[in-house]
This record gives structure tokens, sequence and C-alpha cells, in this order.
């Protein structure tokens, strides 16, 4: 996605196309929590996840430039993905939501 920087608009809409739908937070925590990552260990770190969807997610989060994608030249092919250091940038958003969800859930529900 081209994020047009020129417009005074609230740029959140672009954000959430960029990190929205179901897997591609989690994803991204993996990555930037945990760091580089092989394709079977995201797997394993989002079971409920498809072959075909955490490729396509994969993909979408490189196209966007948050996930870094390094194949090594070896038999068989080995590759990695890692947060870029704009993925990594979204660290802060991640520790606030938890923040926000740790005091939500400890507060009392209003009726």
């Amino acid at each position: 996605m081209k994020v047009d920087t020129s417009s005074n608009l609230c740029p959140a809409p672009l954000v959430f196309a960029m990190i929205g739908g179901k897997w591609k937070l989690s994803i991204l925590q993996i990555l930037i929590f945990d760091g580089t990552k092989r394709f079977g260990e995201l797997r394993k770190g989002i079971p409920e996840i498809t072959q075909t969807m955490l490729t396509k997610q994969l993909r979408d989060l490189e196209r966007d430039g948050l996930v870094k994608r390094v194949v090594y030249a070896e038999v068989p092919p080995k590759v990695e993905y890692s947060a870029t250091e704009d993925g990594v940038g979204l660290m802060p958003a991640f520790k606030e939501m938890h923040s926000w969800w740790e005091t939500r859930r400890r507060s009392p529900k209003a009726p």
C-alpha cells in the first residue's frame, strides 16, 4: 500500500489497512517481541492460521514494509522473516494496547 503522507487527514484508516485483519497483529507481535522466525515457527506460534493465509499475510506485511523476508541460497531453501525498523516501531502501540487491556480487565464494568 502506498501511503500518501501529504494529507492532513487522520492516518488511522491507512494504518488499519496495513495492520488490520485477523492475523497481521499476531504475526507482527511474534516477530517484534520474539525476533526472526522461519515460516514453520510462525505456523506453530499461530496454530489456527492456514498455510495459505500465513503466506498471504506475510506478503502483505512485506509489501507494506513491516516485515522483511530473507531467502538463503541453500538446499533445502531457508527463508526467515523479521520485523523491519518500521515494524519494530509498532512496539509502543502493542505495549499501550496491552496496558489498556489490563486496565480495562481490572475495572468494574459499567451497566
